[in-house]
């Protein structure tokens, strides 16, 4: 049953994929901003983007996470046209290597993890800490953003958005995981957690969205994601990490192959759906100019002018 549940992911995939092109869409029109609440394509990206989810839950239960996973990480590859078509245009040669480049750098890093299949276990007090943590790197990054403007502020917003995304899939984790069952152990404020973070890993998301460079901020927060819950599944649930000294060159070779795309989208021009004139701006109202005859206008007095000395002398007139 491995490949349907590829099928499913796939399909789960270029549903997340869609849906975020559609709120960046919107987002960027509207700014970060409640008004995005009345925009129904807002809302359809949301369902979609939400079923895309859905489907990459599902489609863990008929494959292997090692065959989900990838799949999952190549949403960005999918996402990039799918905004460009949006706006109107053919992606560009930039965008298509810097989204390759970047997935192919995420999944190599990923498939270097061991896997670790033990039932997953937090306790209350680094679970608070952890959400401590992941409430410091949201607002320090919120801050900085603000004095920032271009590719940089849009980076710097969604690694804030990705560290809060992690922290919902590390709380789906842990009380996924430690159900085996018994429906009773999600009676735990670890399950009002998950949608309180996920409210706000939204709202984050649409930040970065809205500065309109939607590669890197797409970027951004595949890449702080899973990393992200990679190191708290090591710190937090003891989960282990690739030690073997062969792993290292590859690892900083997907590194450096996941910044050159990172890089790569970040150096490209934002889209704009927003009129180009500001909505305040009050339009100019044009005086239609009468046209005069030239006869008329000779004898016209000037201002100033009294009208003995515009006036014909009566000699020239006999």
């Amino acid at each position: 049953m491995t490949w349907v549940g590829v099928l499913i992911a796939l399909a789960g995939a270029l549903g997340y994929a869609l849906g975020a092109a559609l709120q960046q869409y919107e987002a960027v029109a509207e700014g970060a901003s409640l008004k995005l609440v009345r925009r129904p394509r807002w809302w359809i990206g949301g369902v979609i983007g939400f079923t895309g989810a859905s489907l990459h839950a599902v489609a863990l239960s008929f494959a292997p996470l090692v065959a989900v996973q990838p799949i999952s990480v190549a949403t960005l590859v999918f996402a990039v046209p799918l905004a460009a078509f949006l706006y109107g245009r053919r992606p560009y040669k930039a965008e298509i290597f810097g989204s390759v480049a970047v997935a192919v750098g995420l999944l190599w890093l990923m498939l270097l993890v061991p896997q670790h299949d033990v039932t997953p276990h937090l306790d209350n007090g680094p679970a608070l800490g952890f959400i401590g943590v992941i409430a410091v790197i949201a607002l320090v990054s919120q801050v900085v953003a603000a004095r920032l403007r271009g590719p940089a502020k849009a980076l710097l917003l969604s690694v804030g958005a990705g560290a809060v995304t992690a922290s919902v899939s590390t709380f789906v984790r842990v009380v996924g995981g430690g159900m085996q069952g018994d429906w009773g152990r999600l009676l735990h404020w670890f399950t009002l957690a998950v949608p309180v973070l996920l409210v706000c890993a939204v709202v984050l998301l649409q930040r970065s969205y809205a500065v309109g460079y939607f590669g890197i901020a797409y970027a951004g927060v595949q890449v702080v994601d899973p990393i992200t819950s990679v190191l708290a599944g090591a710190i937090l649930l003891g989960e282990p990490l690739p030690t073997s000294p062969s792993t290292a060159i590859p690892a900083l070779m997907a590194s450096a192959l996941t910044i050159a795309g990172t890089i790569t989208l970040g150096r490209l021009a934002p889209d704009h759906s927003r009129p180009s004139t500001p909505a305040d701006a009050t339009p100019v109202e044009t005086v239609p100019v009468e046209t005069v005859p030239v006869e008329e206008a000779a004898l016209e007095p000037m201002p100033g002018e009294s009208a003995a000395r515009t006036a014909p002398a009566a000699s020239e007139l006999s």
